[in-house]
């Protein structure tokens, strides 16, 4: 971690940046950074009771007024160092419509407003969230009551614009643009630009888990002398978190997952597939085998991705079977462990698959099956990391003792994966619908 005060001197970046000073002792609590009584009551309520590194140090800049770029890894409390900072601007300048937050996708942007209403209920904050894959009447109604949050995600958000009689951004004093690379990597830009033209001049936020080229851009043309904290190491993973791979042949990948799941029976993780296909053939493979295993992909209904979320966070299901639609922003409590059944094909992938474990603070374990078709890939992901990441040995008799069942589950698997594709191509009448803004805001997974 950087530990001195600089500058940057690109003539496309001027913002400054600040870094941790080893001089400086971190804020022990909300108060010491200002936030008023009130709101660090809410915190208190939720358990917050010292602030993480990106919060202490965006906090004091952002409640003196200034335009912000936060830079932190997952699970590091971005979150809260926006909502705190226009929580409390709200209420020294009460207003209906006073912050929008823009988030890439419908479970981050649920969980941001989670966020607001639990800090703003002890000042009775009104928040609206605005998501595709709802009924749009229900949240107009919402927008009529003129609350002072609003949670969007870019294509509902002009959904709004375009056909809500009477709803309009002119008023709207902060905007926030939340995990703006991938806002941007999810071809958001279009609908971006045209929402920037139609807000007045605000203070903005921008966080984000990477600076690319693309949020460079973003934040020259939405943010006026910004300045940049980054509290991040490049390709950092959690200090707490530990991480082995075990080598293992590909025909006997799903062998060796049920081995490995027996022996973490009861806890909470998170299994990683590169495909929809896959995601939905463990899920079968593995309720089979009973174990409590719930899928979640960009081609489930919105209804049927919330309902995952909540069984798995509510623990009446846990193993949650992802691709990356899981992989970025959700903040899922007390997961013991991330699984990369399949490797992601690069390593920002990777480090944001497994910073859903060992999160604020606390320990978790990330385990990487690497077959013989992976070994390229793994050495890369090993080189960006820095490190040799130790290898778990697993005896191969104590799994083997699993192959029969396996076997039979699999087939089983297979045959309610087809009967569930047939039901799927009969309901669509095989067509193929046209991408709408709905469907952007879910990922392409």
């Amino acid at each position: 971690m950087t530990t001195e005060l600089t500058k940057s001197t690109s003539l496309e970046d001027e913002s400054p940046v600040v870094q941790p000073e080893t001089e400086t002792a971190p804020a022990q609590t909300f108060r010491e950074l200002g936030v008023i009584d009130s709101l660090c009551e809410a915190c208190e309520n939720l358990g917050f009771s010292t602030p993480t590194p990106i919060q202490a140090r965006c906090i004091p800049i952002a409640l003196q007024g200034r335009d912000l770029i936060g830079l932190a890894e997952t699970g590091s409390g971005k979150t809260a160092a926006f909502v705190l900072p226009i929580l409390q601007a709200l209420m020294e300048t009460p207003q209906p419509l006073h912050s929008l937050i823009l988030a890439p996708t419908r479970e981050l942007a649920q969980q941001i407003a989670r966020t607001v209403e639990a800090l703003g209920a002890t000042i009775s904050v009104r928040c609206t969230l605005l998501i595709g894959g709802m009924d749009m009447m229900p949240q107009a109604i919402a927008l009529g009551k003129k609350p002072h949050v609003v949670v969007a995600t870019p294509g509902r958000l002009l959904d709004h614009l375009e056909n809500t009689k009477g709803f309009s951004l002119r008023q709207i004093k902060f905007l926030i643009l939340d995990e703006a690379d991938r806002l941007l990597d999810l071809d958001f830009g279009p609908i971006i630009d045209k929402l920037l033209r139609l807000l007045p001049k605000r203070k903005t936020y921008l966080f984000s888990a990477t600076m690319s080229s693309k949020v460079e851009s973003l934040e020259r043309a939405s943010l006026s002398d910004p300045v940049r904290v980054s509290v991040s190491t490049k390709n950092q993973t959690a200090s707490k978190l530990l991480q082995s791979y075990s080598f293992i042949p590909h025909k006997f990948k799903d062998v060796y997952l049920v081995h490995l799941l027996n022996e973490r029976t009861g806890q909470m993780g998170i299994l990683f597939t590169r495909t929809v296909h896959e995601t939905q053939r463990l899920s079968f493979l593995l309720r089979n085998l009973g174990f409590p295993a719930i899928p979640i992909h960009g081609q489930l209904s919105q209804s049927a991705r919330l309902a995952s979320l909540n069984k798995f966070r509510t623990r009446s299901r846990n193993l949650l079977i992802a691709t990356d639609v899981a992989a970025r922003g959700l903040d899922i409590p007390a997961v013991d462990f991330v699984l990369n059944y399949d490797l992601p094909q690069d390593s920002k992938t990777y480090i944001h698959r497994v910073g859903r474990t060992a999160r604020a603070g606390k320990s978790g374990i990330a385990i990487s099956f690497v077959t013989q078709y992976d070994v390229e890939l793994w050495l890369r992901i090993e080189d960006v990391l820095g490190k040799k990441v130790d290898e778990h040995k697993p005896e191969k008799d104590e799994v083997m003792i699993f192959a029969e069942r396996v076997s039979e589950a699999q087939r089983r698997a297979i045959m309610a994966l087809r009967d569930m594709q047939e039901k799927d191509t009969k309901g669509r009448g095989g067509r193929h619908k046209k991408r709408t803004r709905d469907d952007m805001d879910k990922e392409d997974n």
